[in-house]
C-alpha cells in the first residue's frame, strides 16, 4: 500500500512543507505502508481552464504540469492532506489541484491534519464534503496542529501528544485502505 502525504501549501513562508516533513519522519519509522511525500508545490497546478471535464479525461491531461501530477497522486492507494486553514476554508491551490484531477481520487481513503490558529478544523470539514464527491473513504480521525500551542517563536514544536495522534491517523488511515 502507498500512502501520500500531501503538502497542502504553496505558499512563500509557508509552515506546511515543516509540518508535512515532521508527518513523513513520522511515518517513515513505520512499517505497515510505503510513504510518499508529494509537494504540490513542484508541480506548479495551473488553474483549471481545460474545456475537457477531468472525469472525462481518463488521467490524460492537456496540460503538462496537470499530468505530472496526476502521475503522482494516482499510484497512491490512500491520502493524507496536510491542510492550512485559510479564511475558514481549504486552500485555493491545493482544492484547485484536486480539482484538476478525476479518476484518480475515485474511491481511495484520506485523512487530514489541519493547521491554523484553531488547529485547521474548518479547513478539514470543508475537505471532508470536497471528497465525499470522489467517494473517497474519509476517516475520522485527523491532527489539528495551533498556531498558537504547536509553535514557539516561530519554530514548529509540536506539543507532547501530536505524535501519538499522528500514529493513530495513520492506524485507521491503513486499516481503512487495507
Amino acid at each position: 500500500m502507498k500512502v501520500g502525504i500531501i503538502v497542502g501549501s504553496i505558499r512563500d513562508g509557508r509552515v506546511g512543507r515543516g509540518i508535512a516533513d515532521w508527518v513523513y519522519e513520522i511515518a517513515s519509522k513505520r512499517d505497515d505502508a510505503e510513504y510518499e511525500l508529494i509537494d504540490l508545490k513542484e508541480f506548479n497546478v495551473p488553474l483549471l481552464t481545460s474545456g475537457t471535464h477531468p472525469m472525462a479525461a481518463k488521467r490524460k491531461y492537456d496540460s503538462e504540469e496537470v499530468q505530472a501530477w496526476s502521475n503522482a497522486i494516482d499510484p497512491c492507494d490512500a491520502y493524507v492532506f496536510v491542510t492550512p486553514e485559510y479564511n475558514h476554508g481549504v486552500p485555493g491551490a491545493l482544492k484547485n489541484a484536486v480539482d484538476c484531477l478525476g479518476e484518480e481520487w475515485i474511491g481511495k481513503t484520506i485523512a487530514f491534519v489541519g493547521y491554523g490558529s484553531v488547529g485547521g478544523v474548518r479547513a478539514i470539514e470543508h475537505w471532508r464534503s470536497i471528497v465525499a464527491n470522489f467517494s473517497m473513504v474519509d476517516i475520522r480521525a485527523e491532527v489539528n496542529i495551533s498556531l498558537f500551542a504547536d509553535f514557539k517563536e516561530g519554530t514548529f514544536t509540536p506539543i507532547d501528544r501530536r505524535p501519538d495522534e499522528v500514529n493513530a491517523l495513520f492506524d485507521a488511515l491503513v486499516k481503512a485502505a487495507s
